[in-house]
Formats: C-alpha cells, structure tokens, sequence
C-alpha cells in the first residue's frame, strides 16, 4: 500500500488519483466503443463526462460535508481536501444529477444515455476502490481472517492491525458489476431504456449495504443501527424499484 507515487516540489502524485484517473479514462474510453458499437448518438460524450465527472465530485464531496458538518465547520480545509473526504453516494447522485440537465438541455434521451454510461460507473468505481486501498481510506474492520490486511504508518488506515479488505472486495464487486451489466445489454436482456440503470442501482445498492457491515471508518454518521451509506442504500433501491414499475408501465403502453 503505498499512496505516494514521486514528489516533484511541493507537488505529490497519489497512487490514490491516479487510478481514478485511470477509471476515468477507461469509463470514457469504454463508453464511446459501446456507443458506436449501439447505434448510439455519443456526439455529446465529450462535453456530456465533463459535465458528469465535475458534478459527480462536486455531490460527493457535498455529501461528506453534510455526513461531517461539525467537522467542517471546524475546519473548512476539509473542502479543498483532494486525497480524502468523498462520499461514492454523493458522487452518483451527483453525477445523475448532471447528467439529467444536460440531457435536457440539448434534447437527449436521458434514460438512454444512462444505460450506455452506467455500466462504465461500474469501471470506473472498481478502479476508484483500488486507489482507496493504496490509499487505505474506507478500510474495514478489525478481522483475525486470514484475510486480514495489515496497514504500515502514514496511511489513512489504522496501522498495525490486521482489517477486512473492503476495498478490494468493492473493486472486485463493481468489475464484476461492470461485466454484468454489459451482458444484460449484449444478450439484449434489457428490454426498456433505464432498465439497465436500475439494475445497476438495484445491484449496487444491495452490495454497499452488505459492505457496510464490514467497514471500519463509520465516520460519515449512523441513524440508528445503521450507518448513512446503508439508509442511502435503502432508500436507493426502493426509489429504483419504484422507477422500475412505473418504467415497465410505460414500456407496455407504448
């Protein structure tokens, strides 16, 4: 686990950015092929990730903000912190978010467009959790399994103690996802636009809240027995699910 790749001045590459940046990239990449592979209008990819990526940060750190309020107040270098303080919920609700305005804005079919990014979220996702193990944020807890990973002194991690590997079983998770979700649009198993979003956010949803138990760095608040990532996961798949029926109705009628 080492987070710090060279140091040039005072500036330091991250292992931790540079495979979100490799995520990125690749979700992009990835993204564009499918689309001409579809049939897909992607003249607005470009513009459109953009749009996506910035407001996809912007939610993420917004959402850590608000789960560490006090913190922040305390102290606002938390904001203009880039190593660590994101919240992926944030981040894909965020992203969503930009991504529907644009798609209005220009006369896109939003839904669409979500089917033909999302599976590459998924990428892009399993690339961020290998950046948060160099880093050794969202670490897991303390497991006496075989398994166990041990983190050195200077990570974000607790160090010296033997912890669930969250983060590689996050990653191998949304590349698994990523896989899944591009068969469902290969075998042609979806059957109306969003559908392959849904089954994303149903997927996701199930996976973040089971990870949550597993998660030392409950931090970012809990309401009751169960932490914020797991009420968001809640509420996530149950507004997806609600999506779903009323996505299906529709489909019928048309």
């Amino acid at each position: 686990m080492y987070n710090d790749l060279f140091t040039i001045g005072p500036f330091t590459a991250h292992t931790y950015g540079l495979f979100y940046v490799i995520g990125i990239i690749s979700a992009f990449f990835v993204t564009e092929k499918r689309g001409k592979k579809l049939g897909i209008d992607i003249s607005h990819l470009e513009p459109m990730a953009i749009f996506f990526v910035i407001t996809g940060f912007i939610g993420a750190k917004l959402l850590y903000c608000i789960t560490r309020f006090q913190e922040v107040l305390q102290d606002p270098a938390i904001l203009f912190d880039l190593v660590s303080g994101w919240v992926v919920y944030g981040g894909i609700l965020g992203g969503l978010l930009g991504g529907y305005l644009y798609c209005k804005k220009y006369h896109l079919n939003f839904l669409e467009q979500v089917d033909l990014i999302i599976p590459s979220v998924a990428l892009a996702q399993g690339f961020g959790r290998l950046g948060c193990f160099f880093a050794g944020c969202c670490y897991g807890v303390e497991t006496h399994l075989p398994i166990g990973l041990v983190f050195p002194e200077g990570s974000l991690a607790p160090a010296g103690i033997p912890l669930f590997p969250t983060q590689l079983i996050s990653s191998a998770f949304d590349f698994l996802l990523f896989f899944v979700l591009i068969w469902l649009v290969k075998e042609k198993k979806n059957t109306f636009h969003g559908e392959v979003g849904l089954w994303y956010l149903f997927a996701y949803s199930i996976g973040r809240f089971i990870i949550e138990y597993f998660r030392g760095d409950l931090v970012r608040g809990e309401i009751g027995s169960f932490s914020t990532s797991q009420i968001i996961s809640l509420l996530l798949f149950a507004s997806a699910l609600i999506l779903w029926f009323i996505l299906k109705k529709r489909e019928k009628r048309d």
